[in-house]
């Protein structure tokens, strides 16, 4: 039995360790990580400037023209905000606090837009790939040309905590083929075209980490105020007992791998074993988004959901990804920040509900002022990690360019409006469907099934911007959907050329 009194002061003494580190007893100014050499500050919006001195210290601030004065408080934290400012730059941003405390110079720091990248592996994977099992398209072509001034790269490392952290690990980098090439492909090929689109610098940040659950990146309050999101507790007991006996299991393999390569036969498969604290209720967002959340940004690109295709989570993602958005929204306090994702792409993965989580990524859409860009299409089905993240990059882009940056492009694929009933068939109506065309001359994928929900393969064909679908089995249908297994391998596409979304018209679907 947890013992409640036990647990309380050994967070609370985990959060005091943490203050204390940021506890000036010297006198010396100190700035968080997120504050370096070649930052970038979020455009026309006010910015934090903040960090730790000696209690009672009088900096003075001074970037581009503007000075003014902060106070550390009784713990020897201080704020300032600057007024917003043009993109621009390089320019200098000088924290001085006079003979006592010293100063502070931060140089070539521009004034631009800020995004957040986070998820788990598809949007972690780095230009270099995750060798040997999985490459970027046009790998090493993309890091000889990542040489590009417009650009800055946080990496953020990975880091897992009870309380919510201060600080990152991880500075601030001039985007180069050196740092470009272990920085996320999607980000830096989505910052790429948006500060070539809109001519101002982007700075990205890459807080990352693969083979992550969904509940690992939502706070704590938001996760324990809200009885829907409490399966995120229960998931977690079932992980931790699965862990009881994980180092004899793990010696038993690599015994199992030795003994089988030394004598030259195949190297049998082991499952994968995530790394524990990594599936800690709110452990990542206290690690690596908590840290984050006095930065002025303009907004946060999101591809996850591989993870909680498991048949305990899968149900859950409805509830759960939206309070995500919010959740972020929230701490971050700039109001509805806009929030592009990722659909997760097409994987053989047996006995999963790889479907349900896209259905549940693309009602997630209710929620104000976000985009998804459909990947369906660029998947591989032999491996989880697809190669083609230039396509998906771009249809980030490309929402962000409409939704964020008001050009008149069209970023948004055909995605399900309503089904209605007609003699033996049922017509699908769609948003963005201007140019419906199939893939292939045959289309498959979709599926129809009559008031007792069981769903059959189903034949579909194109009527203008609908599409009428039928099975010769259920002379009622009732309810269609399309591409809900994990694998799906015909498409359909609007006139900008985007794929159409996995989707049922079942209210809450409740099965594979």
């Amino acid at each position: 039995m947890l013992n409640l009194r036990s647990h309380v002061a050994t967070v609370l003494s985990i959060g005091l360790t943490v203050l204390a580190g940021n506890w000036r007893a010297g006198a010396e100014i100190k700035l968080p990580n997120i504050l370096s050499d070649h930052a970038v500050l979020q455009r026309e919006a006010p910015v934090r400037v903040w960090g730790w001195a000696t209690p009672g210290a009088r900096l003075k601030i001074g970037f581009h023209a503007q000075s003014l004065v902060a106070t550390a408080d009784e713990l020897g934290e201080w704020t300032a905000w600057l007024m917003p400012e043009h993109a621009g730059g390089p320019y200098s941003l000088i924290i001085d606090g006079g003979p006592q405390e010293g100063k502070k110079e931060l140089r070539d720091v521009l004034v631009g837009d800020v995004w957040i990248a986070s998820g788990q592996s598809n949007m972690e994977m780095p230009l270099r790939g995750f060798p040997p099992t999985a490459s970027v398209q046009n790998s090493e072509k993309e890091i000889a040309a990542a040489n590009n001034p417009m650009l800055r790269l946080l990496l953020v490392e990975h880091k897992s905590s009870d309380v919510p952290l201060q600080d990152v690990a991880g500075q601030w980098s001039q985007c180069t083929p050196e740092t470009a090439r272990e920085f996320s492909a999607i980000a830096y090929m989505f910052g790429r075209e948006i500060a070539q689109e809109e001519h101002v610098p982007i700075g990205l940040i890459d807080a990352t980490w693969g083979g992550t659950p969904i509940d690992s990146w939502l706070s704590l309050d938001t996760l324990g105020n809200d009885p829907a999101l409490w399966p995120a507790f229960s998931n977690r007991a079932k992980f931790a007992d699965q862990q009881t006996n994980l180092n004899a299991q793990i010696a038993s393999e690599n015994a199992a791998a030795a003994s089988a390569k030394a004598a030259g036969r195949p190297v049998p498969t082991h499952p994968w074993h995530p790394e524990e604290s990594s599936w800690l209720p709110a452990g990542l967002y206290n690690g690596m988004i908590a840290p984050l959340m006095n930065e002025s940004i303009k907004g946060f690109l999101w591809y996850q959901g591989e993870t909680d295709s498991a048949p305990t989570r899968a149900p859950h993602y409805s509830t759960l990804f939206p309070a995500l958005i919010e959740d972020w929204r929230a701490h971050f306090g700039q109001g509805n920040l806009p929030f592009l994702f990722v659909q997760i792409s097409s994987f053989h993965s047996p006995g999963e509900y790889w479907g349900m989580v896209r259905d549940a990524q693309r009602r997630t859409l209710f929620v104000t002022n976000t985009a998804m860009a459909v990947s369906l299409d660029v998947g591989n089905p032999e491996n989880v990690h697809p190669a083609d993240k230039q396509t998906v990059a771009r249809r980030l882009a490309l929402a962000a360019r409409g939704l964020v940056y008001g050009e008149p492009v069209a970023y948004a694929s055909p995605l399900f409006r309503e089904a209605t009933t007609e003699p033996g068939a049922i017509r699908v109506w769609f948003d963005n469907a201007n140019g419906l065309r199939f893939a292939n001359k045959s289309m498959e994928g979709f599926e129809v099934a009559g008031s007792d929900h069981q769903f059959v393969p189903a034949s579909a064909m194109i009527q203008g911007e609908t599409i009428v679908v039928s099975a010769p089995g259920v002379p009622n249908p009732r309810y269609v959907r399309y591409g809900w297994s994990n694998v799906v391998q015909n498409w359909f596409y609007n006139s900008a050329g985007l794929p159409g979304s996995t989707f049922t018209s079942e209210e809450v679907p409740d099965r594979p």
